[in-house]
């Protein structure tokens, strides 16, 4: 149910620690999220070192992040798809494969920034 009136400091701490939760329950049990955030861990550093300039420090921080984002959400489909219907069914596996899926595109979409922005400096 949706919180109304005032969202003071006691909601944003709630929302912050169910956010920690959310992690951490990544963490423990999603072994793509562990490698996308080792990914991230090394990205991100690099893209803010070898960036120039905001735009293209914020093209190579943003991928990887868009690419933890999705595995998140896909997480989160995997586990209701899973409570709800623990049996294969022919929708719950194409949810399941819609979200990996969309992780996928976002794996390419920072291949392909990394390789636009950074590319033409190594091999030009």
């Amino acid at each position: 149910m949706a919180a109304e009136g005032f969202r003071g400091p006691k909601q944003l701490w709630n929302a912050f620690r169910w956010s920690m939760l959310g992690f951490r329950a990544a963490w423990r049990h999603e072994a793509s999220f562990r490698l996308e955030a080792g990914l991230v861990i090394v990205l991100v550093p690099l893209g803010l070192w070898l960036g120039q300039g905001g735009l293209e420090k914020f093209a190579l921080i943003l991928a990887p992040l868009l690419v933890l984002s999705a595995e998140l959400f896909n997480s989160a489909i995997e586990a209701v798809v899973d409570k709800v219907s623990p049996e294969f069914h022919e929708l719950a596996g194409r949810a399941k494969d819609m979200g990996s899926a969309a992780v996928f595109v976002l794996l390419v979409m920072v291949a392909l920034s990394w390789g636009l922005i950074l590319g033409p400096r190594l091999f030009g």
